[in-house]
């Protein structure tokens, strides 16, 4: 293995075996990601490239794949990921540690890029700290990983988001109805939240905020007074409502310890019908805004931290994580990105707002 700070008698950054591994929910933008790292890696330092197949899952048993340029073409536009992934991680698995520093010795890897969200991350952060040369890639189509603006796959669920609010405008006011469209948000908002921007909501609800249910049809009511009967309630699938408010069952979990959500938009729907009289269907998004190709912009960006990623491999930044800052790619430390999530800000929020009935 070569040194992870060193660099050969002529100054140049050595060639390197890098390993590469998606992690959590499949996203717009991870190929794209992989493209750039295989391009650089290949091209500019002569690397050898392994994909490890569905995230940690694939390092602990050895499952991989040599990657070049060859087989990364064609896959700029293509949603998910050629390599697969999951949401093992190395310490839900009994030896998974020692397997991961196995999967280092025996593949003679240099350094180990983990493209993944906060679970992936957190996950990199912890390896880091047992010695496992690693970089992050902030993905998540939640937008809620610190550190960076922006997180590719954003864009492209948001563009979803808003087009299927688009559509559902034009029936709502052709049969005077109210539309409550549940997008993706687990523990933040930002998907509802420009998505209801972008589309003209009516009104929005998110995790960051819990919602009062008579609150939210009095200002239906309001509105529909005023000679406008239809609305569109965009509702992010972890929005809580405010105790006593509206009654919700337990929270279940996964096997991985996620708290199981979706159909909160029923339950508001039912709330609204009842107590407006106004007639109320669903749309829940699901995992379309995962799907299909990304945006221009997710391009883009995964292709910058792809490149930033290699490079940051090169330079020993291990235990960092590349990010959008002013437009600018930096690199964090892996453990301030994972700290916290990153909600809606307030500004953001208040805008919001100020467009809601």
């Amino acid at each position: 293995m070569v040194p992870f700070f060193g660099l050969d008698f002529n100054g140049r950054s050595p060639i390197m075996r890098v390993g590469i591994l998606t992690g959590g929910g499949d996203c717009p933008g991870l190929n794209a990601v992989i493209r750039a790292i295989v391009r650089k890696g290949e091209r500019h330092y002569g690397d050898d490239l392994l994909g490890f197949l569905d995230g940690w899952r694939g390092v602990m048993d050895g499952e991989f794949e040599l990657l070049d340029i060859a087989r990364l073409r064609g896959t700029l536009p293509r949603g998910g990921t050629i390599i697969g992934t999951s949401r093992v991680s190395p310490y839900l698995v009994p030896g998974g540690v020692e397997k991961v520093h196995r999967a280092m010795e025996t593949h003679e890897l240099d350094g180990l890029i983990a493209i993944g969200g906060e679970g992936t991350l957190s996950c990199a952060s912890e390896l880091f700290d047992e010695g496992i040369p690693v970089v992050g890639v902030p993905k998540t189509i939640d937008n809620d990983i610190g550190g960076t603006e922006r997180t590719f796959g954003f864009d492209t669920a948001v563009t979803i988001a808003t087009d299927a609010i688009d559509r559902l405008h034009t029936t709502a006011e052709s049969h005077n109805r109210v539309m409550v469209v549940e997008v993706m948000g687990r523990h933040v908002g930002h998907i509802a939240t420009w998505a209801g921007l972008a589309g003209g909501a009516t009104m929005t609800l998110i995790p960051e905020e819990p919602f009062d249910i008579v609150e939210v049809c009095d200002a239906l009511s309001r509105r529909h007074q005023n000679g406008r009967y239809a609305s569109i309630v965009v509702v992010a699938e972890g929005a809580k409502p405010k105790k006593g408010t509206l009654e919700v069952p337990e929270d279940t979990f996964d096997e991985y310890g996620h708290i199981r959500l979706g159909g909160i938009a029923n339950l508001v729907a039912t709330a609204i019908e009842s107590r407006t009289g106004f007639e109320t269907r669903v749309t829940i998004l699901g995992h379309v805004q995962r799907g299909g190709s990304p945006t221009a912009f997710d391009r883009v960006l995964s292709s910058r931290f792809g490149i930033a990623a290699i490079e940051a491999v090169h330079d020993g930044a291990f235990g960092e994580m590349v990010a959008l800052q002013s437009n600018e790619i930096i690199r964090i430390k892996l453990a301030d990105a994972v700290a916290e999530l990153k909600p809606v800000s307030a500004q953001l929020w208040a805008t919001a707002q100020e467009f809601f009935a």
